[in-house]
């Protein structure tokens, strides 16, 4: 991994720290930067127009838009890309995405520039930090792995090396070297590049869980008489797909993801049950809340997954035995208490648990599943009648069901943040991994208009569709001109409800109806008001259509997708439907809501 350069001649040539940089990431073979240029970053953008040929440089209109494209890149591929911003505004522009990457488990390397160290102290323009120079490492710190600032060259090759092991090993996330301008342009010593240029790449083996653990859970599922299967985002992660799949067959066991894990188990399964939380399933939280044991892999219990923590919406733990495996130890424990705790990778643990003992006892499960499946058939009876609905404005079922239809199986859809992300982990049918992509636990509107870019440049053979509400949209709309710029062929649903829905209905659930303020959009006479996206698209040289019938929506997504141009669809949907609640949500101390379905009735 030896980041020495060399003249055409093969003598070493000298080496700026810029150079070392764009070299160190061809070496870990990152394909791409995305970013946006200022003064603070100048020196490295020299240094990567020497390298345009090993890794491609994309520049964006907002930097948010790149950290938001390299997190899916990542949740893509599973191998991290880099982001560049410059110092001041540019840095700070990025955290809403970062923190974002942070809190869902994403990898990202983010360079930002700052003022020369000679400036330190004097003030100097767009300079962070009043009271202690150079401070952005201070701002982005709570959202990444760790934050680094080589101040002099010969620490960068120390500071990369040591960002690319942390990125991607134990549990993923972005990590900061922060890099003042005089950095970039001066010589990185050769000894400093020497002293770092014979580490292997940072591939190091994940933890398999404790044999003695993992024998005493196998044998608490096999004497269970209403075991639950949870899987989360952490199984994604790890690979385990095919080992969950392989357990739970073997063991008879029905499978429950969280929101943020749906795709890791086939919802086409007959052991599939759907997913957990406020917006689940009733199978799935019936079965959670009525489950004698749960085998917990790769979740870390969050509010939304688990109603917020309310006993006996989702979970009942305790009574109900939990097992819990997860590679970050501060996660068992954190909201329930296990009977067993694994620090583990989900997929070695799984391993372990199928190599433990027979093959299972099918028959055991028997009346479980028959349960499971009468709650199954109540849920249906309810859901699935709006999904043909020809109602104008276009039902949300009807939106999601349309959309199912036209994406193929291993489509990318991204869900941004809104009442639309609640209707998809409602109604979305995800049967592959890797194919639905959410911004999760910081939640940051945008992610899913500009991360549908890195989608796209993750897996330029499928197509992939960002379903983004009208405000999500407006926030990041120059993902568009990057699309149109660089060439890339997404196609943006925009879901239309005028407003930000998810809040008004929390406004008026929560204090009370006509409580309305500041959350629906309006003109100035007070009636409801929506931009032509579809113009706006059109304005920036992509396609642009309106669609407010739901006969229309099917045909103008699959002409959309069969274009290869990015392509904006502008679908008008009722704002006065909303989600059957099979869970809760808390905000205390207001009082929280019962489920609107099935509460009461798990016989």
């Amino acid at each position: 991994m030896s980041a020495t350069l060399k003249n055409e001649d093969g003598a070493k040539a000298a080496s700026t720290g810029a150079a070392y940089i764009a070299e160190f990431l061809i070496q870990q073979r990152v394909p791409y930067v995305f970013g946006l240029c200022g003064h603070g970053i100048l020196g490295l953008l020299d240094g990567l127009f020497d390298r345009q040929q090993q890794i491609k440089t994309i520049s964006v209109h907002h930097e948010s838009v790149a950290a938001f494209m390299a997190d899916a890149y990542f949740r893509v591929t599973k191998k991290p890309v880099a982001t560049y911003t410059s110092c001041g505004p540019g840095s700070t522009n990025l955290l809403v995405a970062v923190a974002a990457a942070f809190a869902d488990s994403s990898a990202m390397l983010n360079i930002t520039g700052n003022v020369p160290t000679g400036q330190w102290n004097r003030g100097p323009f767009q300079e962070t930090g009043k009271y202690f120079q150079g401070d952005f490492v201070n701002v982005i710190r709570p959202y990444v792995k760790r934050s680094f600032q080589p101040t002099r060259p010969e620490m960068l090759p120390l500071a990369l090396r040591q960002a690319f092991s942390l990125m991607t090993n134990g549990r993923p996330g972005p990590v900061h070297v922060d890099v003042p301008l005089n950095v970039f342009v001066e010589t990185v010593e050769q000894g400093a590049i020497d002293r770092e240029g014979n580490w292997p790449e940072a591939d190091w083996s994940r933890p398999a869980g404790d044999s003695v653990a993992v024998e005493k859970a196998r044998r608490m599922l096999e004497q269970a008489i209403r075991p639950v299967i949870v899987a989360g985002h952490g199984v994604e992660l790890s690979g385990a797909e095919h080992e969950l799949l392989a357990f739970a067959q073997a063991m008879r066991i029905p499978v429950a993801t969280t929101p943020f894990g749906k795709g890791v188990f086939d919802s086409r399964h007959s052991l599939s049950i759907g997913s957990t939380g406020r917006n689940g399933s009733y199978m799935a939280n019936a079965a959670c809340r009525n489950a004698d044991v749960i085998l917990a892999l790769g979740t870390r219990f969050d509010d939304r997954a688990t109603s917020a923590w309310l006993p006996g919406f989702t979970y009942s733990i305790p009574p109900t035995q939990l097992i819990h495996v997860d590679i970050d130890a501060s996660e068992i424990g954190r909201n329930f208490q296990p009977a067993i705790g694994i620090i583990g990778d989900a997929r070695l643990v799984l391993q372990q648990l199928l190599g433990v003992g027979p093959a299972g006892t099918p028959s055991r499960n028997g009346a479980w599943l028959e349960r499971i499946a009468r709650w199954r058939k109540r849920w249906d009876a309810v859901t699935a009648p709006p999904r043909n609905s020809d109602a104008i404005p276009i039902r949300p079922e009807r939106a999601v069901a349309d959309l199912r239809k036209v994406v193929p199986e291993d489509g990318i859809v991204l869900a941004d943040v809104g009442i639309h992300h609640n209707w998809l982990v409602a109604e979305w049918d995800a049967s592959k991994t890797r194919t639905f992509l959410q911004s999760w636990g910081f939640a940051s509107m945008g992610f899913g208009v500009a991360g549908a870019l890195g989608a796209k440049l993750a897996a330029p053979d499928h197509p992939v569709v960002a379903v983004c509400g009208d405000g999500c949209f407006a926030m990041n709309a120059s993902a568009v001109l990057t699309a149109v710029e660089y060439d890339i062929p997404v196609v943006w649903l925009v879901w239309n409800n005028h407003g930000y829905c998810s809040i008004r209905d929390q406004q008026m659930g929560y204090f009370g109806k006509g409580r309305e303020l500041a959350t629906s959009f309006k003109d100035s006479s007070g009636k409801l008001y929506s931009a032509d996206y579809a113009m706006m698209a059109r304005s920036m040289g992509a396609t642009g259509v309106l669609v407010e019938k739901p006969s229309d929506l099917a045909p103008q997504l699959e002409a959309a997708i069969a274009s290869q141009r990015p392509t904006v669809l502008d679908v008008r949907i009722d704002r006065e439907v909303r989600p059957i609640s099979t869970g809760s949500w808390d905000l205390p101390p207001i009082p929280h809501p019962l489920p609107s379905f099935g509460w009461g009735e798990d016989d």
